[in-house]
């Protein structure tokens, strides 16, 4: 590993978890680098405008070269652009807001696409953001065939509690096994009071999960009254169709 492009790596990693700005100060103390370290770069980061500075406070946060570069990824990403068709059809036939994500091991599921509910309502566009794996659709539809270690490594310890909905490890161990029986994931208000969703695995040519996708709404309109994700038929049939043009069997 070299050392220099560790550094300013976990500089930006840092920038990116911050609620605001931070200072050199305050990067050297997280980051346990010596000032001098952490300002020469800050400053070459700053040149290549990956951070930028407030003339005001001296502070840095990310920069606008960050974007270009994401936009590029998001061009080029193979899960996205072979599901932007079936979200936009998902989204139709079900009259809610499409997910895609993108798995990333343990860390969670990355959101390549996202097609908003067909109505009028305010949505925000959700791309970029990462999902937990053990609490959300999406995230459980990825880890239920990640794998038995990955699975465990997730699983050890007491998981985050995000509400007063999210699982135990027990539960949601018992839950992955009937993800990978019925091919689908569920979401009851787990992650996000007041949401619910339905999500299926996207499979590689090589047989490997490599993401998810699925759709969210209000639990009143993701379950019926008997409460069945009437969506999951669709979803499942679509996470099938990107997963044939991704070469799976």
């Amino acid at each position: 590993m070299i050392q220099s492009v560790d550094r300013a790596a976990r500089i930006l990693n840092a920038l990116a978890a911050s609620s605001g700005r931070l200072g050199v100060s305050e990067l050297s103390a997280e980051l346990e680098l010596a000032k001098g370290t952490v300002h020469g770069l800050v400053k070459t980061l700053r040149d290549h405008g990956l951070v930028e500075q407030d003339l005001e406070s001296d502070k840095y946060q990310l920069g606008p070269a960050l974007l270009k570069l994401s936009n590029r990824f998001l061009y080029l990403n193979e899960i996205r652009s072979r599901s932007q068709a079936w979200s936009e059809s998902l989204a139709a036939r079900t009259h809610e807001s499409v997910r895609v994500g993108m798995a990333q091991g343990r860390e969670g599921v990355l959101i390549v696409h996202h097609v908003f509910r067909p109505d009028a309502s305010l949505q925000m566009l959700e791309v970029g953001a990462v999902l937990p794996l053990p609490a959300t659709a999406l995230g459980k539809a990825v880890l239920a065939h990640l794998g038995d270690a990955e699975e465990r490594e997730v699983l050890q310890g007491e998981l985050p509690k995000l509400t007063g909905r999210t699982l135990s490890g027990r539960a949601l161990r018992t839950e992955l096994a009937e993800v990978r029986a019925r091919g689908y994931a569920l979401e009851r208000e787990e992650a996000v009071l007041g949401e619910a969703s339905v999500a299926a695995p996207i499979f590689s040519r090589r047989g490997t999960v490599v993401g998810a996708i699925g759709v969210f709404g209000s639990p009143d309109r993701i379950f019926d009254a008997a409460g069945d994700a009437t969506a999951s038929g669709p979803v499942v049939e679509v996470a099938r169709a990107i997963s044939r043009e991704l070469g799976a069997l």
